[in-house]
């Protein structure tokens, strides 16, 4: 056997065996495979797919490839929350420390940014110190001194997935459902929780463009946890404009303290409350949807998710004077706001759009090896549905050059379409 073959296999749109995937997977890990090799059948599956059996397959290949953490004697209720991927998602952020605060240990494993989609390693990289890289037992002793840990893909889990999911993004095979579901499903395997709730993002922000994409990948992912013995829920939410008003690492971190103090965008609240319910239903089965949304709600009335937060930061190195004064982070040279010329109301702001000016900006990543500006990105002032007349602030760019914000400016602009009538929009789409 060897990749050669396996790559031709795929390229001819055949079923590969579990022989073949589980090859790939152990031979790519160890550095067998080069890179260039693993592109090719990578982008081979991006375009040809995958069956259910090869999607198992390969998630239980990454899964296993380094460490399968076993949490059970920290708590029999554990669970994990991860998003698919949006413009402007910090609900992570916001979402772990109130379930965290209502009793529920939550062992959450993140990932840097892919393609246009921000990450929540990246994020919290931004406060100074914060450590994403834990060892397994640090992971472990976070989880049961404070209830809560959020890491970064340590070495030893889901290796390959690690790797894998690095060349994705920079070979333009992000937007794979055998691809997502398998990297999704593997590090939530590995990292232990015996409850999953997922957030599946659909729109132009979102790998997946539309509802049926969407509803797609969420079954195949509820499929997986179902095989691998984890309660699995997926929430379809809203990812046609940015969600919240921040987009960018740092910018992102000041809304989501400004949230766990109360301060909430009104998306982001309807996104964070849904996640957050259905986190509590599944790790208590006995009690009523209806009361774990009152206990959602009446923790983000009192701010003690934000003394959670603050609990996190500290107990991962970061320093927490970012987070009690977030006028402390470092701010991008040049601020410059982008002006609206018409009178009317958002009709839509584009996404994808938001994304892609972002990435010029240096919020992601072009090439995996690149480094981010964690200072950079976008502050939206108005959004779908608000009244605007010509010469008002519609968003702040902020950026490390003159250019780089002119460019971004206009980018911005073409992304907003103005209309004559007020529209709204709808964040929960659906629960599978």
């Amino acid at each position: 056997m060897n990749i050669l073959d396996i790559i031709e296999n795929k390229k001819n749109k055949k079923e590969l065996s579990k022989e073949e995937i589980e090859y790939f997977v152990k031979k790519y890990t160890e550095g067998e495979i080069t890179d260039y090799q693993a592109a090719a059948l990578i982008m081979a599956i991006c375009i040809n797919g995958m069956t259910q059996d090869e999607i198992l397959t390969l998630t239980v290949a990454m899964a296993n490839s380094g460490d399968v953490l076993d949490l059970s004697d920290i708590s029999k209720n554990i669970v994990d929350k991860h998003s698919t991927g949006g413009i402007g998602d910090k609900i992570t952020l916001i979402v772990t420390p109130i379930v965290a605060t209502l009793g529920v240990p939550v062992a959450k494993m993140s990932g840097r940014g892919l393609g246009i989609t921000g990450g929540t390693v990246d994020k919290l990289e931004s406060i100074p110190g914060y450590n994403t890289n834990l060892s397994i037992e640090e992971f472990k002793k976070n989880i049961k001194d404070i209830g809560i840990s959020l890491i970064g893909q340590t070495v030893n889990l889901a290796p390959a997935d690690k790797k894998i999911y690095a060349l994705r993004d920079s070979i333009s095979c992000t937007k794979s459902i055998p691809l997502i579901a398998s990297s999704i499903m593997s590090k939530k395997i590995a990292a232990g929780a015996n409850s999953i709730v997922l957030d599946v993002t659909c729109g132009s922000g979102a790998f997946m463009k539309n509802k049926e994409e969407a509803t797609r990948l969420a079954k195949m992912m509820v499929l997986i946890g179902k095989w691998a013995k984890r309660k699995t829920v997926c929430v379809l939410t809203n990812m046609d404009e940015p969600l919240g008003y921040a987009v960018g690492n740092s910018l992102e971190i000041v809304e989501a303290v400004k949230a766990l103090k109360g301060d909430m965008a009104k998306d982001v609240k309807s996104v964070v409350v849904k996640l957050a319910t259905e986190m509590l239903n599944l790790a208590h089965k006995k009690s009523k949807p209806a009361d774990n949304r009152k206990k959602v709600l009446k923790v983000i009335e009192s701010g003690k998710a934000y003394e959670k937060f603050k609990e996190l930061v500290e107990k991962q190195g970061g320093d927490v004077s970012y987070i009690e004064d977030t006028e402390k982070f470092e701010k991008a040279p040049i601020i410059a706001p982008v002006l609206c010329e018409k009178n009317g109301y958002v009709k839509s702001l584009d996404a994808e759009k938001v994304g892609k000016a972002g990435l010029e900006l240096g919020i992601g990543r072009m090439k995996k090896e690149d480094s981010i500006d964690h200072r950079v990105g976008i502050v939206f002032e108005k959004k779908i549905g608000d009244k605007v007349k010509k010469g008002d602030i519609l968003a702040y760019v902020h950026a490390n050059s003159p250019e780089k914000a002119n460019e971004c400016v206009n980018s911005i602009l073409s992304s907003y379409k103005i209309g004559s009538k007020k529209v709204t929009k709808k964040n929960i789409l659906e629960v599978i």
